[in-house]
């Protein structure tokens, strides 16, 4: 069984799908792996491929030739889909929503294609979670971004021409590359704010030192703190009271709450609203609320993505322009559509004095830690799909390929097989793609 790496030729990838730490594993485990000479670019080199025991070869030709599974980073180009065969298992970043064609070309090329956008968010597939792992890496940078194009401290800082106030960041997403954002930007001294339509995001966003915005707070706030009233026995209970039997000073339970003795049936509601979600009318409180505060903020970043859609708007114009002059949003879904309405992918938009970051593929800005992430996941996703065929007699391992459609990472991942696509979602795009067409 070959695993084959080719360099990646996208624009501006710098990943690789395998590092040679992982391919020294599946050496191990009886895979034979073949690396295109170059594939690892000037952080991982031809000879530590070699050391641990791959075998490089010159063209990519010969590495999709001859491999029965390929690991990529990016979705293939279609002169890498020309090199495939019928039978070969192909996993990367493919986004087939987005680019059904691509599928379209892979799946009659006879190509079986896993696509890791498409990885359950379950305990189990945790490991093979590479969508995580680049998020993680995202939200870090896109957080480093925005401070290093901010004119002026993230933290507080005191000296003695007097002290600066720290920046006031919003995150808008509160998933794992929103959480990376919170964390990084509160170890830089940041006033960090969050808001999420999820209400479990926001144990989550607090417990990484964010200000979670909600209304329900707010509302909240202009209650009396306490929110007890003093209980004194009146009439016949005081004169009881004053007697000395005291249990006439016990307020009567069908008129007054104890403190410590409340009844917990409103936590329960709520508990129950939150298990279902926050309704309609507290989210556009929520919405009225993050207007305002936006107006407060010295950045925002935005990091809130729909798997093979595009992204929900969440900034408009008139937002932006009523942000402080020097204020900065980054916008990490920019090669989504953006977050953002002045959102160009790739660009820095300057808007009313508002600098607007359309950040793409930052997991590849670092990396070395992502290849290293990125290749842990596809060793424990290959040894998800492979199984030990080899006998009792046999000195070394026989690891093929099994697929188990009834297993739910498999049944997920796997967008194509036997010549079909199996997600109805690229087959919906597709159609719509085609009647686009003809209409023009």
């Amino acid at each position: 069984m070959k695993v084959g790496v080719p360099k990646e030729v996208a624009e501006d990838e710098e990943r690789v799908g395998l590092v040679p730490e992982t391919v020294g594993k599946l050496v191990k485990d009886g895979f034979e792996v073949l690396v295109e000479s170059g594939a690892g670019r000037n952080y991982n080199l031809d000879e530590n491929y070699e050391d641990a025991g791959a075998k490089i070869v010159q063209e990519a030709s010969e590495v999709y030739g001859k491999a029965d599974i390929i690991v990529k980073v990016a979705r293939p180009s279609e002169e890498e889909i020309g090199h495939m065969h019928e039978g070969q298992v192909l996993v990367c970043f493919v986004n087939g929503p987005m680019f059904p064609q691509v599928v379209k070309s892979l799946a009659e090329a006879g190509v079986t294609v896993f696509s890791n956008e498409a990885v359950p968010r379950t305990s189990v597939a945790q490991a093979m979670d590479a969508l995580s792992s680049m998020g993680s890496i995202a939200g870090y940078k896109c957080a480093l971004i925005g401070a290093d194009t901010l004119g002026k401290y993230v933290p507080m800082l005191t000296t003695a021409a007097g002290t600066t106030k720290a920046a006031n960041v919003l995150v808008l997403g509160v998933a794992v590359a929103g959480l990376q954002a919170i964390s990084t930007m509160d170890r830089l001294g940041a006033e960090v704010f969050a808001y999420d339509i999820r209400p479990e995001t926001k144990d989550q966003a607090q417990s990484l030192g964010a200000t979670f915005i909600d209304s329900d707070d707010e509302k909240e706030d202009e209650v009396e703190e306490d929110g007890y009233e003093e209980y004194e026995p009146k009439g016949f209970a005081k004169l009881m009271t004053s007697l000395g039997f005291y249990s006439f000073a016990d307020p009567p339970r069908d008129e007054y709450i104890v403190e410590g003795e409340e009844d917990d049936s409103e936590d329960k509601e709520e508990e129950e609203e939150e298990d279902e979600g926050w309704s309609q009318e507290k989210l556009d409180e929520d919405q009225k609320l993050i207007r305002e505060r936006v107006k407060e903020m010295d950045m925002i970043i935005t990091t809130v993505l729909v798997p093979g859609k595009e992204a929900p708007k969440l900034v408009s114009t008139e937002m932006v322009e009523s942000m402080k002059p020097g204020a900065v949003i980054v916008d990490l879904a920019a090669e989504s559509g953006g977050n953002c309405e002045l959102t160009e992918p790739g660009e820095t938009v300057e808007h009313d004095n508002v600098k607007v970051v359309g950040v793409v593929n930052l997991p590849s800005r670092l990396p070395i830690h992502a290849s290293q992430l990125y290749s842990r996941n596809m060793y424990n996703f290959i040894g998800h799909i492979t199984e030990d065929k080899s006998d009792e007699d046999s000195d070394g391992k026989d690891p093929q390929v099994e697929l188990d459609f009834e297993d739910e990472i498999v049944a997920a991942m796997c967008i194509a097989h036997d010549s079909e696509i199996r997600h109805d979602n690229i087959r919906e795009a597709l159609e719509n793609a085609s009647e686009e067409s003809e209409a023009k």
